[in-house]
């Protein structure tokens, strides 16, 4: 099979991953590089997208990139900052505006019909997010639609002006605020650039199978899980691929859930993998004593971890390559407009554990999306436990603790965080929420139980819905439901007298307290 694909160029945008999902549902294969990537028109490449961008084009450093390259040899479509960019590079005006052009909007003249606007309504709502407007296309080029208050929308390549056909728009059709976008990069993807839609979670099992067996070779691959659906599916993939050559470790580190590695470990067994428990709850805790900052125990953590992890690999000298269960959004944010970044999110890779071992890394998952993993983990046949867990941050409850760390302070918070997860569960809301847990907040307070006056600690819920993590907004969980939560939690786990409920949205504050 051939894996046909969209190149998305991004230019910054705050969307940019808006799209890469919108063609990804589509059942099309796509690719984000930085706007200035070094890359091939292969005879996979079906079509590029040029993203929007925070950037002006009338800046003297706007970013740009040689059209060149792209026109007449494959179809473009500039969403935004890339139709400003096509306009002002082939002839056309743009400047910047007197006001910012932002929100809701209507494709109220649409001067000629074309395939692109096919099945989409006249008067459809469109997402205006611009501070440039185009005044002028280029001669080359014919207006398509526009809005009530802006006459360029959406223009397009004359026929005779170009091999390969080139689209515009002022709007971003990625949002779900644009009601028809998704109906206009349909037509765009699959009429326009003539994508097969043959890319699904079969066809990714395929193929990264083929191509893990190729790199791998013989060598043997050690990971670290973590419970987690990403190493989860990571890992299946490489044992579907490579067998018993695949070592891995399971790492209690005394900041799991309650009784976590124990069912972990079980659910792995049912899975066939080769998996080494260790219990390094003690040396977490040593390491942990005293230390309140959090990115300080992040440090301390991830440095633990290592060291576990050099002893055990020291039994398998003949280990080549390491497994992490990076996905797509890591990628994406390690790699600016400006060139590479040499920071990737540290709860999902070890920073230094490669270069210490001399292993080279292997990432199975590391194209897709957080949505695109779990599919692919339903298709591999993996437990829904699994398939469906929240995430859960890799520091642990190290990080759900504010302040320092102690053996009865995380007993505290597995009991309270159990009882949470465990009403969720029967409540039949566990589904409809992205993320939930308990912080072990350092306050004490006062209560009264019985006849006695108590001076104990407080916890707070915290319940997101999200689609990637990238946006939260808190759940309107059931008051019922809230107050059964804390009934339970201060009945049932004696320390503490107080729970509160975190109504706070991602931006501006983080889903994870530290």
């Amino acid at each position: 099979m051939t894996l046909e694909k969209i190149i998305i160029l991004d230019f910054g945008s705050q969307y940019t991953q808006l799209i890469a999902r919108r063609v990804r549902e589509l059942n099309v294969y796509c690719e984000i590089l930085p706007y200035n990537a070094d890359f091939s028109l292969d005879a996979s490449v079906k079509a590029v997208i040029l993203s929007g961008s925070p950037f002006s084009v009338t800046d003297p450093y706007a970013l740009k990139i040689d059209l060149s390259a792209l026109l007449n040899r494959i179809p473009v479509l500039g969403i935004c900052y890339g139709a400003q960019l096509i306009a002002s590079e082939l002839g056309g005006k743009v400047e910047r505006s007197l006001k910012r052009e932002y929100g809701k909007a209507s494709l109220s003249k649409i001067l000629k019909p074309d395939p692109i606007l096919s099945g989409v309504p006249e008067d459809s709502q469109v997402w205006m997010s611009h501070g440039d407007t185009i005044f002028e296309i280029p001669t080359v080029f014919e207006l398509i639609a526009g809005t009530e208050n802006i006459d360029v929308a959406l223009f397009k390549s004359k026929p005779e002006s170009f091999e390969f056909p080139v689209y515009c728009l002022q709007f971003h059709p990625e949002v779900t605020h644009s009601l028809d976008g998704g109906t206009l990069l349909k037509n765009f993807v699959v009429d326009i650039a003539g994508c097969s839609q043959n890319w699904d979670s079969s066809s990714f099992i395929e193929l990264t199978v083929q191509e893990l067996r190729e790199k791998v070779g013989s060598d043997q691959v050690i990971m670290g899980l973590s419970g987690g659906v990403d190493s989860s599916v990571a890992a299946t993939l490489l044992h579907k691929a490579i067998g018993d050559q695949l070592i891995c470790v399971f790492v209690d580190n005394g900041l799991l859930r309650k009784d976590e590695y124990e069912a972990v470990l079980h659910s792995y067994q049912g899975l066939g993998l080769h998996v080494i428990g260790v219990d390094a709850r003690e040396l977490f805790y040593t390491g942990l004593a005293g230390v309140t900052d959090p990115e300080a125990k992040r440090k301390v953590i991830g440095k633990t971890f290592i060291d576990v992890f050099e002893d055990v690999s020291e039994q398998f000298p003949d280990v080549q390559w390491l497994g992490q269960g990076t996905i797509y959004p890591d990628v994406i944010e390690s790699v600016s407009v400006h060139g590479p970044s040499v920071t990737i999110k540290s709860h999902h890779n070890v920073g230094g554990l490669p270069d210490r071992l001399k292993l080279k890394i292997v990432e199975p998952l590391r194209m897709l999306f957080k949505d695109e993993v779990r599919q692919v983990g339903r298709t591999l046949g993996l437990d829904e436990v699994l398939v469906g867990r929240h995430p859960f941050p890799g520091p642990g409850l190290a990080i759900r603790i504010l302040g320092d760390i102690t053996p009865d302070k995380v007993h505290l918070l597995q009991e309270a965080d159990h009882i949470f997860i465990k009403l969720l569960k029967e409540w039949g809301l566990y589904d409809k929420v992205w993320q939930a847990g308990v912080i072990l907040l350092p306050v004490q307070s006062v209560g009264v139980m019985g006849d006695e006056r108590t001076y104990e600690r407080a916890v707070a819920l915290r319940a997101v819905e999200s689609v990637d993590g990238m946006t939260a907004e808190w759940c309107k969980l059931p008051y019922e439901f809230l107050a059964k939560v804390s009934s339970d939690i201060i009945n049932q786990v004696k320390g503490i007298n107080r729970v509160v409920y975190d109504i706070s949205t991602k931006p501006p504050s983080t889903i994870e307290w530290e």
